[in-house]
């Protein structure tokens, strides 16, 4: 699909790799890859790969691959973003599945989470791929899962992939340098009570039971000391309760998001649930873990020297799997992501095909 044509007259190369990334995100944007279901851009992936005759790896729908002139004796640096997506939400004024350019932004699902990034960290990895003197090893791997924490992302290639120095994940952050991440968990709450007739006065309800724990975890703030962040955030997303209108419902289910940096570890968050509230819960599997970076590291050392900031990250990513230093950094702003018309930019793309090629040239003077 070609839909842009921009010329860059003292960049041909870069020039082309701008354009064939803005192709392929578009590519991308018309087939549906919902978490789970992403063969078909797994498919799309490996055959833009190919075109630029580079080998890759595929287990379930994770695709990997390695410079031409790979050295065991080198690091190797993981450049890595997923091509999963949420499913549109029913506010959406466009068609999720058609990519369209208007004003300088490109329109469709997973444009800005996280098919920029995706298709800026390809072409990065394209611009190195047959460079014979790299200082570093590189490994592309586009990822599935990633919206869900599913076990079929990336977590079940880690020990496939050969080792790894730091990676840069990539995600929608203005190209600025997430240098430490919340880790993320979800449990699902029962509020349990006795079913009864609503005209009399018998019965149990649930649902106030419930009441009473969800207001708890819309309020509750963990210790902390002053004026530092609040280190545990506990957001209730899904509620379901009752059969019918005259019928006093004697179970209330809901699900609370649960975002949390090192200053709690798991258990002593659940802990102090299981002191606050009267409901059970059941924890979901894959819980994603804090992440962070050191500050003089050379890939962070970099990205200051490049003008970009550091903060922490509210979100979470498939940084969580990850037990090697990384930074999350992409094109797009994270503020879009999961919204109505989603969109990204044409020149963040750009830049940040532009920034990361920067980057890794810049890790050169600091080692890696």
């Amino acid at each position: 699909m070609n839909i842009l044509d921009k010329t860059i007259e003292s960049h041909p190369d870069l020039n082309i790799l701008y354009n064939e990334s803005i192709n392929l995100l578009a590519t991308l944007i018309t087939i549906p890859s919902f978490s789970g279901a992403e063969d078909r851009t797994a498919d799309e992936i490996e055959s833009h790969l190919a075109k630029h005759q580079i080998n890759t790896k595929r287990k379930h729908n994770n695709v990997w691959c390695y410079n031409k002139y790979f050295d065991q004796q080198k690091p190797t640096i993981l450049l890595n973003s997923h091509h999963d997506t949420v499913k549109p939400n029913e506010q959406y004024t466009r068609d999720p599945f058609t990519a369209v350019v208007y004003d300088d932004k490109l329109y469709g699902l997973g444009s800005n989470d996280a098919g920029a990034s995706l298709v800026s960290l390809i072409s990065t990895f394209i611009y190195f791929y047959a460079v014979k003197d790299l200082p570093f090893n590189i490994c592309l791997a586009a990822t599935a899962e990633e919206e869900i924490s599913g076990g079929n992302g990336i977590k079940c290639i880690l020990e496939e992939l050969k080792p790894i120095s730091f990676a840069i994940v990539g995600e929608p952050t203005n190209m600025q340098m997430a240098i430490a991440e919340k880790g993320s968990m979800v449990i699902d709450c029962t509020a349990k009570g006795r079913s009864g007739h609503a005209a009399r006065e018998e019965g149990d309800n649930a649902i106030y039971k419930a009441i009473r724990d969800i207001t708890w975890f819309s309020s509750y703030q963990f210790p902390i000391e002053d004026s530092a962040p609040q280190p545990v955030k506990m957001t209730v997303t899904q509620i379901d309760a009752g059969m019918q209108h005259n019928i006093v419902p004697g179970c209330c289910h809901f699900t609370v998001d649960i975002r949390f940096d090192h200053n709690y570890t798991c258990r002593e968050i659940l802990n102090t649930i299981i002191n606050h509230t009267v409901s059970s819960f059941n924890v979901r599997p894959n819980i994603l873990h804090p992440s962070n970076i050191d500050l003089f590291h050379p890939v962070v050392v970099a990205g200051l020297g490049l003008g970009r900031k550091t903060y922490l990250s509210p979100t979470s990513s498939d940084q969580g799997w990850l037990d090697m230093p990384s930074v999350k950094m992409g094109p797009g702003e994270s503020a879009r992501s999961h919204t109505a018309d989603e969109f990204v930019y044409i020149d963040e793309i750009e830049e940040g095909i532009t920034m990361y090629i920067r980057l890794l040239e810049s890790v050169f003077k600091y080692g890696a």
